[in-house]
């Protein structure tokens, strides 16, 4: 059964109202293994791996390259596995050959997780929420820290209602550095 999940990307310093007015909010849907232990490490991996290539631009990329990666771990189950298909990692266009993916029901790499826009509501079936708080920096500047807040399981009004209410009333079990959070989650 999936566990499935909203993530909002913003930038730390700012407060609601300022990320409302201005945009900053990014919101990704995880459809699958959306519970603390695989989110928080996705994200560590995506954190080290901004850091390390200076690329760490914002919410907004980073909810780009956080469905990205996402896709690239997936796809795996798709490519080079050893049975009759078509579709080689040493060929990356094979992957945009729609014919190459004939014999799967479903690219499910495609379809594990949106960019979802944070007015128009969750879906009402997700267990967690994540807020990821980004430092508001330059590329140029040291690694900073990112903080994370983690929902309770289904500690939040589930329903296809606003966003911001959602994320507003949801009991956090967890806020601080997104380190300490993968110790104690």
């Amino acid at each position: 059964m999936s566990t499935r999940s909203q993530l909002r990307f913003v930038h730390r310093n700012e407060s609601a109202a300022e990320q409302d007015s201005t945009n900053r909010i990014a919101q990704v849907y995880r459809h699958s293994d959306g519970y603390p232990e695989s989110v928080l490490q996705d994200l560590a991996r995506l954190k080290q791996l901004l850091e390390k290539t200076r690329t760490e631009r914002g919410p907004s990329y980073a909810a780009a390259q956080f469905i990205f990666l996402e896709m690239l771990s997936s796809m795996s189950l798709y490519v080079d596995e050893g049975r009759e298909r078509s579709i080689r990692a040493d060929q990356p266009d094979d992957l945009l050959d729609p014919s190459n993916m004939a014999h799967l029901e479903q690219p499910l790499f495609l379809l594990g997780h949106s960019v979802e826009n944070p007015v128009n509501g969750i879906h009402g079936d997700e267990e967690y929420l994540y807020v990821v708080e980004l430092p508001t920096r330059t590329p140029f500047d040291d690694p900073a820290e990112w903080t994370v807040k983690v929902s309770d399981h289904a500690g939040f009004p589930r329903w296809d209602g606003p966003t911001d209410e959602a994320f507003k009333r949801a009991s956090w079990q967890f806020h601080g550095p997104l380190e300490t959070a993968l110790e104690e989650l």
